[in-house]
């Protein structure tokens, strides 16, 4: 049996092929109806160019400044002096349990904010220093002042408030946020030395903190 094809007899084959495909194959001046209708056929989406938008826009967030507290004559709230940081904290002076309390500052020492950080024990207030810079860094004070009640009413400061005090202190001065005093509130005279029921560890000379 004869199965071998020459090309003289394949030839007249492959030109009607040729011809048949030009005349289906549309051309690129052609309706875009046809070209989408010939890329559904082979399963492909017709492409779009991408359009730019009208208009570009940026968006940048920035910090804001935490605006000092006021008073009821509308002035800033200061905390300048141990008495002053004493009578910020009075409200805890008859708790309970011991109160850790942080005033954040800007640098002027007018005060942003009041924070109360932990609520102890009778005896005892556990505090750690990511605590008592979390709200300044926030609040982006530039200093701190750390408050907290002996509920004995004796304001002398134990060897406790003397080694939270120092770590709190070398803490800020990683952040560049200053530790300017840590007062103990007590009752006055509970001590029986005529004291104004606080002490300030700045004045007592029990901590060396950041001028």
């Amino acid at each position: 049996m004869n199965s071998a094809l020459t090309t003289t007899s394949l030839f007249p084959f492959m030109k009607a092929q040729v011809s048949a495909g030009k005349q289906q194959a549309p051309s690129a001046a052609q309706e875009p109806d046809a070209l989408s209708s010939v890329e559904g056929q082979v399963g492909r989406k017709p492409r779009r160019r991408a359009q730019p938008p009208e208009k570009w826009s940026l968006r940048v967030d920035m910090p804001l400044v935490r605006e000092s507290m006021r008073d009821v004559n509308g002035g800033p709230v200061r905390a300048r002096t141990p008495a002053d940081i004493a009578a910020l904290c009075d409200d805890i002076r008859q708790s309970a349990q011991e109160a850790f309390i942080v005033i954040d500052l800007n640098a002027k020492n007018n005060v942003i904010d009041k924070r109360l950080v932990t609520l102890g024990l009778l005896d005892a207030s556990l505090v750690h220093p990511r605590e008592v810079f979390r709200g300044a860094i926030v609040n982006n004070a530039a200093a701190v002042v750390v408050c907290h009640n002996h509920p004995s009413g004796d304001p002398t400061p134990s060897a406790e408030d003397i080694r939270i005090t120092r770590q709190l202190v070398e803490a800020g001065r990683i952040l560049s946020i200053r530790v300017l005093d840590h007062v103990v509130i007590g009752r006055p005279d509970a001590a029986g030395t005529g004291t104004p029921g606080f002490l300030s560890l700045r004045e007592a000379g029990l901590v060396q903190f950041t001028e």
